[in-house]
């Protein structure tokens, strides 16, 4: 039912590439602010929570239950306003399981974030990147 799936979140507004994995426990409040390019793969119970847009690129894997949040509010604000800042995983990417991708970050080329991060900032390219906060621990091989 993948090919199903495609066609329906494109009828949606979601820019999907082809041959994409999308499993079906994967919540996607927002389709219309989503873009996934080629053979990328989307894992069981993953949310991409678009409030903003999320652009993920190609070959990319975002493993089971991984959080990407485009969202948040404003602590600041006595009403906590929601505000909204893009996603952008960039190609061939890997985020392991269960990582948490907060508003406005990029994940660089080729990037590997290990299970059970958490992202609070950009990560460069090709590194392999741990923790809470993530950080880049070695290049990529």
């Amino acid at each position: 039912m993948y090919g199903f799936r495609r066609w329906l979140l494109r009828q949606f507004g979601a820019r999907i590439g082809k041959g994409v994995i999308i499993r079906p426990s994967v919540t996607i409040p927002y389709p219309w602010k989503l873009q996934i390019g080629d053979h990328s793969w989307i894992g069981d119970h993953a949310v991409l929570y678009c409030f903003a847009e999320i652009s993920i690129g190609k070959n990319v894997v975002v493993s089971q239950k991984s959080y990407l949040c485009a969202g948040t509010h404003d602590f600041r604000s006595p009403s906590f306003d929601i505000q909204a800042f893009p996603i952008v995983i960039e190609d061939e990417a890997w985020l392991a399981a269960d990582v948490f991708v907060a508003p406005g970050v990029t994940v660089g080329k080729g990037a590997v974030v290990g299970s059970r991060s958490s992202v609070f900032s950009n990560l460069p390219e090709m590194m392999v990147c741990v923790g809470s906060p993530a950080r880049p621990i070695h290049a990529r091989l």
